[in-house]
């Protein structure tokens, strides 16, 4: 009969970045960087995903900042919001919010036909200037953000974009790779809430740890 290595959560934890580090192979991660995809490994058990992570030079340096600063962190569903460590952003004053059920943003996007990810964005971008966006749902809401950097009316201070999907997701990510604002983003379908939000996670632990 099987029986688990371990029951106690930490160990589990080190045996399996003890496994990843083991099987990652060549990689050309800065040790902060690894430190994120190790994060996306883990949540996801998937190596192809974690070695595809594209990252802007000032994106860890970026992220870490917004978090000590306490900066606002917009998630595009509430999948993200729920995940995401709230202890370590709040310890710094910083909070997270979700705006795609928000009443108004559902009247706007039925008034224009339009998706609510791309309402919630033209709402999140005035009220999170330098903030982190993190998505990992909705191609939509990342195109929408995009956009609206091009534009110069959103200026976050790093964007998570991890969207899944096969509707956009991949072509969204590769748009946001060309932008010259800090990014953590991957090549391909593959991402979603669970990697984004490990991801953010990632950051807010070398946030604390830094500034120890």
């Amino acid at each position: 009969m099987f029986r688990p290595i371990t029951v106690q959560p930490e160990q589990i934890e080190q045996k399996s970045f003890q496994i990843i580090d083991e099987e990652i192979g060549d990689h050309a991660f800065t040790a902060e960087q690894y430190a994120v995809v190790q994060r996306v490994i883990h949540a996801s058990a998937d190596f192809e995903l974690g070695k595809s992570l594209l990252f802007h030079p000032r994106a860890i340096e970026a992220g870490m900042a917004a978090i000590r600063a306490g900066k606002k962190i917009v998630a595009d569903v509430q999948m993200v919001q729920v995940g995401i460590n709230k202890a370590r952003i709040e310890k710094y004053g910083g909070s997270i919010h979700v705006y795609i059920s928000d009443e108004d943003v559902m009247k706007e996007a039925k008034r224009l036909n339009t998706t609510r990810a791309i309402v919630a964005m033209r709402k999140a971008v005035k009220e999170a200037d330098g903030g982190i966006f993190a998505i990992g749902n909705a191609p939509t809401a990342l195109l929408e953000l995009i956009r609206l950097v091009k534009e110069g009316v959103a200026r976050p201070g790093l964007i998570i974009g991890l969207p899944v999907g096969f509707v956009s997701a991949a072509e969204s990510k590769e748009e946001l790779a060309k932008l010259d604002v800090p990014f953590i983003t991957n090549i391909g379908r593959k991402g979603g809430s669970t990697v984004t939000v490990a991801a953010l996670n990632a950051l807010s632990i070398l946030a604390e740890r830094e500034s120890v």
